[in-house]
């Protein structure tokens, strides 16, 4: 069914003209006594949302004039306005301003409408609001859309200079935009792309976050795909928590760091380890970049050989002769106890208990089949970065 057409007679329009200036002026008045956001405005924001109101009030007119409900009523009303208006108020306070607007008009209906013609006006009044309110929600969600394919783009810019380590002043500022000026405990993951495509892959994983508490920066490298936590304490959680959002294949999590400037150093890890997880068939997923430090090792990644070395190497070598004895012999034993005791002409129990130890002091365990993997790597790394010549045991 049509909706029913607007009739307003010219003797009511000329007094709704006349009085537009005093209108607009109430409106104001309103808005400054009822809404406190108004109140705290910068006399710039004032000043729009000033011309926003006589603008509504002119638009009201000339949909009055037209025939009301026959004309629709678009976001062309604000003007130029509400380009800057979204960016200091928000829809429901925008709501507020054509509420002020239309209770003011409302009310002085008896006064501007010719006799028997009040109940029209205030008729047309809430019909027209109900066209402006739908209009504004149209400006806000075109802001909403700009300034998300705008942060999409910034967020691209940061996730790439993180992997880059450009931790320069483009980087801050581009930080800053996206609320992470002061972002800590930082962690890059890394993993593949989910097949069919990379659209809406990154809100979907930012949902999955935001659901255990982390913040999250994401970019779509071609088959790769980059997420950065932020404000994270277990980052493990909080990779096994997107997941699902990751394609088939490793997915790899970069050392915590204190904030996103140093997350270059977490990024290198995790792509490091990403391109060489599959050297570890039983891999878990997700892994740390720390448990593939062998395999890092082994495509060269020069980072991961001096975490080998600080963190297996030197503490034995600057500890008991016994313990980096134990751990070579074990080794090269096969990993057996009774085969280790008879090659150091010690006692099984000895054995055990030098293995305790090395575990404790450098966090590996050589009963773990990777673990002793790992070892076996750091110490050949110790071993070459001894000068030639140089014997790495006593001689027996």
């Amino acid at each position: 069914m049509p909706p029913t057409r607007v009739t307003t007679s010219a003797a009511t329009l000329q007094r709704v003209e006349r009085s537009a200036g005093e209108l607009s002026s109430a409106a104001t008045r309103r808005m400054e006594a009822a809404h406190d956001w108004y109140r705290v405005l910068s006399a710039e924001d004032r000043s729009w949302v000033g011309l926003v109101a006589q603008a509504g009030i002119a638009a009201f007119i000339a949909w009055l004039r037209e025939g009301g409900d026959q004309t629709p009523v678009t976001a062309d009303v604000f003007g130029t306005a509400p380009r800057e208006l979204t960016r200091s108020i928000t829809l429901r306070q925008t709501l507020d301003l054509v509420r002020s607007v239309v209770d003011v008009v409302e009310q002085d209906a008896t006064a501007l409408a010719e006799p028997g013609e009040e109940q029209a006006l205030r008729e047309s009044v809430l019909r027209y609001s109900r066209e402006i309110a739908f209009a504004a929600a149209e400006v806000y969600a075109h802001a909403a859309e700009a300034r998300g394919a705008w942060d999409a783009r910034l967020e691209g810019l940061v996730v790439d200079a993180v992997l880059r380590g450009e931790a320069d002043d483009s980087m801050q500022s581009r930080a800053a935009a996206l609320g992470w000026g002061s972002t800590t405990r930082v962690a890059v993951i890394a993993g593949s792309t989910p097949p069919g495509g990379s659209e809406g892959v990154v809100d979907g994983l930012r949902r999955a976050a935001e659901r255990v508490g982390v913040d999250t920066l994401a970019a779509v490298q071609g088959r790769r795909l980059v997420c950065i936590f932020g404000n994270v304490d277990d980052p493990m959680a909080a990779a096994r928590a997107v997941a699902d959002h990751f394609g088939d294949g490793p997915l790899v999590v970069g050392p915590t760091v204190p904030h996103l400037f140093a997350a270059g150093r977490s990024a290198r890890a995790a792509l490091a380890g990403q391109s060489c997880a599959h050297a570890w068939p039983g891999a878990p997923r997700p892994v740390t970049a720390d448990d593939l430090l062998a395999e890092r090792v082994l495509v060269g990644d020069a980072p991961a050989r001096a975490l080998l070395l600080d963190r297996i190497w030197h503490p034995l070598s600057a500890s008991s002769s016994a313990l980096l004895e134990t751990a070579s012999a074990y080794l090269e034993s096969g990993g057996g106890l009774e085969g280790t005791a008879r090659v150091l002409f010690v006692h099984p129990n000895t054995v055990r208990y030098r293995l305790g130890k090395i575990a404790e002091l450098t966090g590996y365990q050589l009963t773990d089949p990777h673990d002793a993997h790992t070892v076996r790597i750091a110490l050949a790394l110790g071993r070459l970065s001894r000068p030639a010549g140089q014997r790495t045991l006593p001689q027996r």
